[in-house]
């Protein structure tokens, strides 16, 4: 009973990866797209967290069949849950993935340049960091080191918001007409749609935390 549980828990860890990589490969893509407006990278982007509900429905009912055969306690129930709770994260960030690609898809090529360099890579790159090190802590094990990789999430999602406040701050200046503004306001409810794929991170980031160390469940 306690190695099918163990392997059951394996699947959804390994499906729950899955997700994760086409994430995290999407936003790599979109980082480089950033680069030049390159719309067939956007394009490739979109590919990567494909058909992601049917993905999230079959990685919630092996959960919850996990949840019925085996009754799991303690440590290995704080687990499960976690991952339940993952799933609904991962379909977030996934969902605001593709709602990047569709905003900024529209905007990048009437969008300065120096401003894309100054703000809207940088943050991608945060995005992208903070998503990889969230994905890494699922094979630790070690309680310092887990907190550690949390803490370097933290930090990544914090830029993402710095960033964001100060992009939000120039382009209100440089917004001096009604055709501007416009541009400018599609602009930033693209890029907050990136901000808020680091949140997801640090959300997956403190399940990760809470069902290897445990603590308070505060996602």
């Amino acid at each position: 009973m306690i190695s099918n549980f163990k392997t059951s828990l394996e699947n959804i860890k390994t499906k729950i990866e899955d997700i994760g990589t086409g994430l995290l490969e999407s936003n790599k893509l979109i980082l480089l797209a950033l680069h030049d407006c390159n719309t067939e990278k956007f394009t490739e982007a979109k590919t990567h967290i494909k058909n992601i509900s049917s993905k999230t429905d079959d990685l919630d009912n092996s959960i919850i069949k996990v949840l019925a055969l085996y009754t799991p306690e303690a440590k290995d129930l704080r687990e499960v849950i976690a991952y339940m709770k993952i799933t609904n994260e991962l379909a977030r960030a996934c969902s605001s993935t593709r709602s990047f690609i569709r905003g900024f898809t529209d905007v990048c090529e009437d969008v300065d340049v120096a401003t894309v360099k100054e703000y809207a890579l940088p943050m991608q790159d945060s995005t992208v960091n903070a998503i990889e090190l969230a994905l890494s802590m699922l094979n630790c094990d070690d309680a310092d080191e887990m907190q550690e990789i949390y803490n370097d999430v933290l930090i990544e999602e914090n830029k993402t918001d710095d960033l964001y406040e100060m992009v939000e701050r120039n382009l209100s200046i440089q917004a001096d007409c009604a055709h501007s503004f416009d541009k400018f306001h599609k602009m930033l409810r693209a890029l907050r749609k990136s901000g808020k794929i680091s949140s997801r991170a640090i959300s997956i980031a403190n399940l990760l935390v809470y069902a290897k160390v445990g603590g308070s469940l505060s996602s």
